[in-house]
């Protein structure tokens, strides 16, 4: 996983645990399988959020879209 893959991960999930969602809370708001939601924050696995999912989860949590990337690129 690069760098910026496990950022943007990492503040997806940042924002489930504030909001106080599970994993399968979160996967149903955005239509997506528990499976992936867990596979996405382990860092064992593969998978990894598509454009189109950060756009899903932007409108879920209500943030704007450039909440899920750095100021600056690493």
């Amino acid at each position: 996983m690069t760098e910026i893959e496990d950022f943007v991960i990492q503040r997806v999930k940042q924002l489930r645990i504030e909001k106080g969602m599970s994993q399968r809370e979160f996967a149903d708001n955005i239509n997506l399988s528990q499976g992936f939601i867990r596979d996405c924050e382990s860092p064992h696995k593969r998978a990894k959020y598509n454009i189109n999912h950060l756009n899903e989860i932007a409108k879920v949590f209500e943030c704007s879209f450039s909440y899920f990337f750095p100021d600056k690129p690493f």
